[in-house]
């Protein structure tokens, strides 16, 4: 697939790194010469400099026979007009675009062929709060990903001493829990990833992603690790779109509170937030911290745009006995140095945007892809289709299928029916099938089992 992506930041750069390793034709536009050269040193991947909405510029891109725009510049304006360019002059058939601003956001007339052509919308800040509010809402999660409309989730824990299936083998799951259906999908050991079986014994430390209904997640979690009491307070640093997002989604469950440097920002959250308190001040500043009992939070998140701002102010807020700190980090290289010590979760935008992006760039049918432990894992879901003549899928039992190398199907979600994954389970056109897939080089084996008819060879 030919792609051009506008755009070598954070967001840009990842996704270029995700496709450039599956055999796809990039070519990355920037005005910046130096985040250019640094991608191309280290990708292999064609890059042009310049304004990336300019026609000569798009046109020096490969506009003229390109598959797909990915418009994800640090500019609502200069991703919409590139798209509106890309249309007009070169026809490109599909056209995504990263917009941060709510006022056009919640305008969804404006994108269409007849305005602004956009095919995908794409905000990170919805993304990432979104992310982030499953995460207070199963307190002990690592990671948690909903499927088919959240029907299924898939959970990530941390296995801990004292757990009942902790130096117990897999297969005890279901003695343990003979009412609820769950399959690990996959562990990691020491940052290596070990392919479960029915023999494979949970160790204490053990990273496992496990899937299952929706409504059985929190008895699944409580066999893996000691079940967290329920979050009541939150504190957030950072009043900014994703601060003040989170707070509007959970301010009516949660007892929250934002500390904002910005008066005039601080008065906007004040009247458009309902029941938050908002404070004005910084959330390094320790006697601010103590006077606002942060020992008392459930959850400390550190949500402004300042990477270092935010692994202080957590530090800080963890020593002083809040229970669970939660930080967004932009810079990747950072990521997993800071998790798992006094930092309990480390987020990275950019990761939990990019599964939006690659549902749309994958081959074959493919409803979503989420990025899992920081880029090294992907979990798939794709809607089986055909019959069992002209698909690798349908018709044939789980055991039959020829998975790739590291791969493993972990739930079948059929119209409203949730069906964990067993061998002898038969998949059937129609099915939302979700895929756990380790060795991200064989993802394009995973889009060619679910391509349908001729197009497979």
């Amino acid at each position: 697939m030919k792609i051009i992506i506008l755009g070598a930041g954070q967001v840009g750069g990842t996704l270029a790194e995700h496709l450039a390793s599956e055999a796809n034709d990039i070519t990355v536009v920037d005005t910046d010469s130096e985040r250019l050269r640094d991608l191309g040193d280290r990708l292999d991947i064609r890059t042009v400099q310049g304004r990336a909405s300019l026609p000569t510029v798009l046109r020096q891109a490969g506009a003229d026979d390109a598959d797909m725009l990915v418009a994800v510049t640090n500019s609502d304006e200069t991703n919409m007009v590139a798209c509106q360019v890309a249309y007009s002059l070169f026809h490109t058939p599909t056209k995504i675009a990263r917009v941060r601003e709510s006022a056009y956001l919640t305008r969804e007339e404006l994108f269409d062929n007849d305005h602004i052509p956009v095919d995908v919308l794409i905000s990170p800040e919805q993304v990432v709060t979104n992310y982030i509010k499953r995460l207070i809402e199963h307190p002990g999660s690592l990671q948690v990903i909903d499927f088919a409309e959240g029907k299924a989730q898939l959970v990530a824990v941390r296995a801990y001493y004292g757990g009942p299936l902790v130096g117990q083998q897999l297969r005890q799951i279901r003695a343990h829990m003979p009412n609820v259906d769950t399959r690990v999908a996959a562990i990691f050991r020491r940052d290596r990833p070990i392919t479960p079986r029915g023999d494979t014994v949970i160790e204490a430390d053990d990273e496992v992603f496990f899937i299952a209904a929706k409504k059985d997640i929190r008895a699944v979690m409580g066999e893996l690790r000691r079940i967290d009491e329920t979050n009541k307070r939150v504190v957030i640093a950072g009043g900014g779109q994703i601060g003040e997002r989170l707070a509007e989604a959970i301010e009516s469950r949660y007892q929250v509170k934002i500390i904002e440097m910005n008066p005039a920002r601080c008065r906007h959250l004040s009247d458009t937030l309902e029941s938050t308190v908002v404070l004005q001040g910084s959330a390094s500043d320790k006697d601010l911290m103590l006077e606002e009992n942060i020992a008392d939070a459930d959850i400390f998140l550190a949500l402004t745009n300042d990477d270092e701002a935010n692994i202080m102010a957590s530090l800080l807020a963890k020593r002083l006995g809040a229970r669970k700190v939660m930080t967004i980090i932009n810079n990747p290289a950072y990521v997993d140095l800071v998790q798992g010590g006094d930092i309990d979760i480390a987020i990275s935008p950019q990761l939990a945007t990019i599964g939006t992006l690659l549902a749309h760039v994958r081959r074959g049918d493919i409803v979503s892809v989420h990025s899992l432990r920081r880029g090294a894992a992907e979990a798939i879901e794709a809607v089986a289709h055909g019959d069992a003549k002209s698909s690798k899928v349908v018709g044939k039992a789980i055991e039959d299928i020829a998975l790739p190398p590291g791969t493993t199907i972990g739930a079948i979600i059929r119209d409203e029916e949730v069906l964990i994954a067993h061998d002898d389970t038969v998949i059937e056109s129609g099915d939302h099938v979700i895929l756990f897939v380790v060795d991200k080089k064989h993802i394009r084996d995973v889009e060619k089992l679910f391509h349908v008819g001729l197009s497979f060879f």
